[in-house]
């Protein structure tokens, strides 16, 4: 027996019906699509799912959760994973290489999880606090010199209108103190010349009243 001997057993493949071939195919007319309607015509189309223009069943069901899009990009590392690696110094190239996390990764976590016994060097990644405080209390050192991102511009613009409204805030301060201070010096000056104060006026209903006494 050879391989060129080999052939599917009778009946196993039949040929393809061709329909539409007249009525001693069987098939003949319609050609098996009924009369009429969307089936019937060339070209007629149903996506999947469509249940007539009713709600269809995946948007009548709830919702739950979602999948990250930076799920092959972005990893969380733990801290039993530094503690069984080989190398001392921990970046994203090491982690790599012990296959740790994935080829595709360009930015990795360390998180609070497991335990850390032995002293280890985390460069250029993100590091939770807790995590920090447990690399730290093992003896390891965290190094990030990684650029830090340039504040956006809606930030800046509001520091900038923070800072000149502060400006203005203190100049205006100045200026009033400034103008009390000429005020006090002037009524000073006054003083030391002998000048009376005016009297104040007397009411006229006052007057009045002293005429009709009389």
């Amino acid at each position: 027996m050879f391989l060129n001997d080999i052939k599917p057993a009778p009946g196993a493949r039949k040929p393809r019906r061709r329909v539409g071939r007249g009525i001693g195919s069987g098939f003949g007319k319609t050609a098996g699509r009924g009369h009429k309607g969307q089936r019937a015509r060339s070209g007629g189309y149903h996506k999947v799912g469509f249940e007539g223009g009713q709600m269809p069943l995946q948007r009548r069901l709830p919702k739950r959760g979602f999948t990250s899009l930076a799920r092959d990009t972005f990893a969380e590392i733990r801290l039993s994973d530094l503690e069984r690696m080989k190398a001392d110094t921990i970046d994203l190239a090491a982690l790599k290489a012990e296959r740790i996390v994935s080829r595709l990764a360009t930015e990795a976590k360390v998180v609070l999880s497991g335990k850390l016994t032995r002293k280890v060097t985390v460069k250029d990644m993100g590091v939770t606090k807790g995590a920090r405080a447990a690399i730290e209390a093992a003896g390891g050192a965290i190094v990030d010199n990684r650029p830090k991102p340039e504040p956006k511009k809606s930030e800046t613009k509001a520091k900038e209108k923070a800072a000149a409204a502060a400006a203005a805030a203190e100049a205006a301060a100045k200026a009033d103190k400034g103008a009390k201070a000429e005020k006090g010096e002037k009524g000073g000056d006054k003083a030391a010349k002998g000048e009376k104060a005016p009297k104040a006026a007397k009411p006229a209903g006052d007057a009045g009243s002293k005429g009709k006494g009389k």
